[in-house]
């Protein structure tokens, strides 16, 4: 089952975005994008379309994208696959892996957009060749 709200927002403007849409088109085909969220989430909801439209834009394949519905307890605590081996807290949090090795993570309060928070970090590793 995948998270309605990684569908990509329509008024998302890639042109706007040059340097983080050619940064992960750079790493398109070497990552797996982990994402956790729910579509109850009203922060997902605000963030999650563009990082949809940012990863369409890139060309990232869909097939490298993995969706983790989450469903919040009366207590708060997050549940849901893969929730308490990655340590999600907050939603959306998304991980960026390559062979299994953690290369990216965006946590719900970051102060930027997540596709421009993950672009940055990827920025700072070598690129692939």
């Amino acid at each position: 089952m995948g998270l309605e709200t990684m569908e990509p927002d329509p008024m998302w403007d890639a042109a706007a975005h040059g340097e983080t849409v050619e940064t992960l088109a750079a790493w398109a085909d070497e990552i797996t994008v982990k994402v956790w969220g729910g579509d109850w989430c009203g922060d997902c909801g605000g963030q999650l379309p563009g990082f949809g439209a940012a990863l369409a834009a890139a060309g990232v394949p869909d097939d490298r994208v993995e969706h983790y519905p989450v469903e919040k307890e009366e207590d708060g605590s997050k549940v849901g696959p893969g929730v308490e081996e990655y340590g999600i807290e907050l939603i959306p949090t998304v991980v960026i892996e390559r062979a299994g090795e953690e290369l990216a993570r965006f946590v719900e309060e970051e102060p930027v957009p997540i596709a421009e928070y993950l672009a940055e970090q990827l920025r700072e590793r070598e690129a692939p060749a």
